[in-house]
């Protein structure tokens, strides 16, 4: 969003240095999708950089979570292939990862009756432990980091965010529930 001078509302956070570098040495570029799409980039990174504390103290990575989280709430077994889908991950992150969280007894493999190269995964009991207790911790940490933000912004960039992603994936492609 921008003032009536034409300068970021916000102009106290990276981003808007940033812009403003961008006028000082090419006047009258519309960097109005930078103010967007940096500021979500830059806040991604800056919640990646968190290290989720929860998670690290259970020694996964919010990656590995993810999986473990993908069994848990669909709630019945999947392949590879549909937890890479579900995750937006490459498979070969997906099977480094189901290596790890397998050899640390979380993740049971099933091998397919029809066909012997397809895996069907689930939780095991330690597994659906592990990601029962850390969910409510994780959840109660993420809405401290969001407490910087109002209850009503917070609902509001909420609402902005799932219409820019449904309207992404919409036109980009992506994982449809």
């Amino acid at each position: 969003m921008t003032a009536a001078d034409g300068q970021p509302v916000n102009g106290g956070d990276t981003v808007a240095a940033v812009v403003r570098q961008w006028a000082s040495v090419h006047p009258g570029l519309d960097t109005g999708p930078m103010e967007i799409i940096g500021r979500v980039n830059r806040c991604a990174a800056l919640l990646q950089q968190a290290e989720d504390a929860p998670l690290r103290r259970a020694g996964l990575s919010r990656p590995e979570f993810e999986l473990l989280g993908a069994l848990r709430r669909t709630g019945h077994e999947l392949t590879p292939g549909e937890l890479a889908r579900e995750t937006f991950s490459s498979g070969a992150a997906v099977t480094k990862r189901l290596k790890h969280l397998t050899e640390r007894g979380f993740v049971g493999r099933r091998g397919d009756d029809r066909d012997r190269r397809v895996a069907h995964l689930s939780l095991t009991d330690a597994g659906r432990e592990l990601v029962d207790g850390i969910m409510p911790e994780q959840l109660a940490y993420e809405t401290a980091v969001l407490s910087v933000l109002d209850p009503d912004a917070q609902g509001e960039l909420a609402g902005l965010l799932g219409e820019l992603l449904s309207r992404l994936e919409g036109r980009l492609g992506g994982l449809r529930a």
